[in-house]
């Protein structure tokens, strides 16, 4: 009887409770409760059946077989089902959240929004809102100061030199960077190279403006750009120059002043000594010259003489004559010029440090003895780099090289990662370096020196440190650009904050288009 109420024992024992548990790993198909035969007809999901619950669902219950009590296990073993819950059953627990709270995203994003909308949101809105009124800001006058930026010939050369920036600037360092970053694979010494390119990079705009200052200074003793171009002109020019000196101004003298040279008066021949006195040279100009020799006799086929300073301090000395203390002028050119229509010159020397020449291989006949107008030419002194014709080039020039060693980096990061089996099937094929460069290298390069030059657009048409720096102020209205006339407008005199508020928003209107192309670049290449 007991058996009977409690209904059949599970043979599985303990496993048969995990799988009526839920424990199985796989699915099984739920099994059919079997009714029990008991003698009342009462059903197995009645309070006397032998059905199970489990915590998933509800568990088919196994029944007796026969009247007898006899307990036949059913072919299929009895599961959870994923059928709906029972009542009273709990429902799973949700999973916990990933990541802070929304209250704690907002707390940690609001300073950076504050900082955002206070220092970048609100200068832009007030600054289009400022542009639309008056110096003073109390008479509304709509679009007048964008008006003014296109009819003012101040501003109208800002435009000019900034349109000149963009053109000349990102080309020129995308350019060099490109070259750089090319030759450092070809060379020992690659990271001292990268290293000494790229350290401008460390100064800063304006510590470079104060540098190229000095480098541009037109005294060669001071300014290295004209140190170097003197130095380089002293090899490849002629000898020494006087522009003060000149012949004496009466009969006694041998030589006169024609079209800027200095010439004989009279003809000579071949193997005659002919002197060439000149006057008004500074003392200081000849304070390391040697002392004045006179010529020795000059032999067949030969023209010999002097070139000095006929003058001595204190006087005393003889005009026309070599004295003992008198100086040499060294380093002129003198030529021998054939008398007649023609005026060949027949024949160069270069007087020696004592001042003498001699011009040799000379036919018979009468000659002219001319110190050329090259002797008499100021000499070179340099070139204004700081003045209205050279100054934005110059000023270009030092954002080169601030820049360079930028370009150079990125570009040298593109270039290690081209495929090197295309370079050499490229070379295998045939092809030569140039071939190489152009046709493989460039093109695969193409992503990023298209962000070097887009970067370097956006900061030509920002640059202001070198410009304000650099030029001085007399030809800085040559040299303006919108970001120093901006500020010169506003705060530098001007007084004009509207026209100096359109000016900001029509820089911000030239630059958020190179901008949103380098952002929407940069997104692509993510991607």
């Amino acid at each position: 009887m007991t058996e009977r109420l409690d209904g059949p024992q599970d043979p599985r024992g303990d496993d048969g409770d995990a799988v009526a548990a839920g424990s199985s790993p796989g699915p099984h198909p739920p099994s059919a409760g079997s009714a029990a035969d008991s003698p009342t007809g009462t059903a197995a999901g009645s309070p006397t059946g032998s059905t199970a619950e489990s915590p998933a669902g509800t568990a088919t219950g196994s029944a007796a077989d026969s009247a007898t009590g006899s307990a036949a296990p059913s072919a299929v073993p009895s599961v959870a089902t994923a059928g709906p819950a029972a009542p009273g059953t709990a429902s799973a627990p949700k999973p916990p959240r990933l990541g802070p709270s929304p209250v704690m995203a907002v707390l940690f994003l609001l300073p950076g929004v504050v900082l955002l909308g206070a220092m970048v949101i609100y200068p832009i809105v007030y600054s289009a809102f400022r542009s639309l009124y008056d110096a003073g800001g109390e008479t509304f006058v709509g679009v007048e100061n964008y008006a003014t930026i296109f009819q003012d010939a101040s501003t109208l050369t800002t435009i000019r030199n900034n349109l000149i920036w963009v053109v000349v600037a990102p080309l020129l360092v995308t350019t060099l960077g490109l070259i750089f970053a090319v030759l450092t694979e070809r060379i020992r010494w690659a990271t001292a190279f990268k290293l000494i390119v790229f350290m401008p990079m460390a100064v800063s705009l304006m510590a470079s403006g104060v540098i190229f200052r000095l480098v541009y200074e037109q005294d060669p003793d001071r300014g290295v750009a004209n140190a170097v171009l003197s130095s380089v002109r002293g090899v490849f020019g002629s000898g020494e120059s006087y522009p003060d000196a000149r012949p004496r101004e009466n009969d006694q003298s041998p030589v006169t002043a024609a079209q800027g040279a200095v010439v004989t008066k009279g003809s000579a021949k071949p193997g005659q000594a002919v002197l060439l006195p000149l006057v008004g040279v500074k003392p200081a100009d000849l304070a390391s010259a040697a002392v004045a020799r006179p010529a020795g006799s000059p032999g067949p086929g030969e023209l010999a003489g002097t070139v000095w300073f006929d003058f001595t301090q204190g006087g005393g000395g003889r005009p026309n004559q070599v004295d003992g203390s008198e100086k040499a002028l060294a380093g002129m050119t003198v030529e021998a010029v054939r008398a007649g229509a023609g005026g060949e010159v027949a024949a160069t020397a270069v007087t020696e440090a004592d001042g003498t020449f001699r011009l040799t291989g000379l036919a018979p006949g009468d000659y002219t003895v001319r110190l050329p107008q090259s002797n008499f030419e100021a000499s070179f002194n340099g070139l204004s780099w700081l003045g209205p014709t050279l100054i934005t080039p110059a000023i270009i020039g030092a954002f080169v090289w601030v820049w360079a060693g930028f370009a150079m980096v990125l570009i040298a990061a593109g270039l290690s990662a081209i495929p090197r089996d295309a370079l050499e099937a490229a070379r295998i094929d045939g092809a030569t370096e140039w071939q190489v460069f152009r046709k493989i290298t460039v093109p695969l390069l193409s992503p990023v020196l298209l962000v070097v030059f887009v970067t370097m657009i956006i900061n030509t048409l920002k640059v202001f440190d070198l410009v304000f720096v650099i030029a001085p102020g007399s030809v800085q209205p040559q040299a303006n650009v919108i970001a120093l006339e901006m500020w010169r407008v506003s705060f530098g005199g001007g007084g004009n904050q509207g026209l100096g508020s359109a000016l900001a928003i029509f820089l911000l209107v030239l630059v958020l288009p190179f901008m949103i192309l380098n952002i929407r670049r940069f997104r692509r290449d993510n991607q």
